[in-house]
C-alpha cells in the first residue's frame, strides 16, 4: 500500500521500531548522514547503516547489504532508501525476498517500477518525502513544508 496521507505516515512512524538505511552516509555534509544522524539522537529507532563502502558511521556498524543485516539482526521495520533512482529496483527485490513491511523512498528517490513492485508484495511504501521531516513534523517541530521557523504568526514578515 503506497502511504499518500500524513494519518497513514504518521502511524507507520509510530509502529517503527527499527530503520535498515540504505545508502546511509559517513560524510557529514550529505544529507543522509544528517537523516541517520538525527533519527539516531532524536528518535527512539534502531538505526543501522546499510553501505558496503564504509564500516560505521559515528560508532555504529555498518552492513553490506540488507541481506546481511537481516541474518544477524532480523528484519527491519522499514528500509528507509538513499539511492539514486536508478539504483533502488535491487534494494525492493532484496526488501520483498527478506519480507520486510515497509519501505521509504527518500526525497528525489522516485522509481515507479520499484514503487510498483513493493506496492504489490504488499509492503507500505512512502514516496518522495523524509522520514526526519516527518519524524520531526509529527513531533510537532515542524511545519507541513518542513520548516521550523520558531515564529508562530499568519503575518509575512515585512522586509
Amino acid at each position: 500500500m503506497i502511504l499518500t496521507t500524513p494519518a497513514q505516515r504518521r502511524e507507520l512512524l509510530q509502529q517503527i521500531g527499527s530503520v535498515a538505511m540504505v545508502g546511509a552516509s559517513a560524510n557529514p555534509l550529505r544529507p543522509s548522514y544528517t537523516v541517520f544522524s538525527y533519527l539516531r539522537t532524536q528518535s527512539d529507532y534502531d538505526v543501522t547503516p546499510i553501505n558496503p563502502t564504509v564500516e560505521q558511521i559515528d560508532g555504529v556498524r555498518a552492513f553490506p547489504s540488507l541481506d546481511a543485516y537481516a541474518r544477524e539482526r532480523g528484519i527491519p521495520d522499514v528500509v528507509d532508501v538513499f539511492r539514486k533512482p536508478s539504483e533502488v529496483l535491487g534494494v525492493v527485490r532484496e526488501a520483498i525476498a527478506l519480507g520486510v513491511p515497509a519501505i521509504w523512498f527518500q526525497y528525489g528517490v522516485v522509481h515507479p517500477e520499484a514503487i510498483a513492485l513493493a506496492d504489490e508484495a504488499g509492503i507500505s511504501v512512502v514516496v518522495d518525502r523524509c522520514l526526519k521531516v516527518e519524524h520531526a513534523r509529527f513531533r510537532g517541530g515542524l511545519s507541513m513544508n518542513g520548516l521550523n521557523s520558531g515564529i508562530i504568526t499568519s503575518r509575512r514578515p515585512r522586509h
